[in-house]
């Protein structure tokens, strides 16, 4: 009869007092095909994000862009083309809330942040990934509530 600690042969995986070097090896190996593994290492996020990593970002308003929402919503939603500070990188990025696109001028400074998907568009906004959070140093919240008003350039 078996002990307790018996394994049946051909398990897959080496067993023994000197395999813990294969098992780590070939776990490193492996890990590449797990998809958030490759995500964190491989770096990409540095060079393919516009934001370089962070969560963050300062641009300027380059223009005011209205974007047609995919079907079956018929609206146009309102956007802001901007040129991030950090790395001159172009995006479009939504400005939230009704009427809030009146507080946001041509060449303001604002913080732009992701649109809550990991880098994928929202909703019916086709290739918007990000938003508009401040405005000039103010938060585009207080200025819809009226809680603030934009300084005066």
């Amino acid at each position: 009869l078996p002990s307790a600690g018996f394994v049946a042969m051909g398990s897959g995986k080496p067993r023994g007092i000197n395999a813990a070097r294969k098992l780590r090896t070939v776990r490193r190996t492996q890990r590449w095909a797990q998809k958030r593994y490759k995500k964190a290492h491989l770096g990409t996020q540095f060079k393919c994000n516009p934001f370089g990593g962070s969560s963050h970002c300062k641009g300027i308003v380059l223009e005011k862009i209205g974007i047609e929402a995919k079907q079956p919503n018929s609206a146009i939603r309102k956007c802001v083309r901007a040129q991030l500070i950090k790395n001159g990188k172009k995006i479009a990025a939504f400005v939230p809330r009704d009427g809030c696109l009146n507080f946001v001028d041509e060449n303001d400074e604002v913080l732009i942040a992701g649109f809550g998907r990991k880098g994928h568009a929202v909703g019916d906004i086709p290739g918007v990934r990000f938003k508009v959070v401040k405005v000039s140093g103010v938060a585009l919240l207080a200025l819809y509530r009226e809680k603030k008003e934009k300084p005066r350039s």
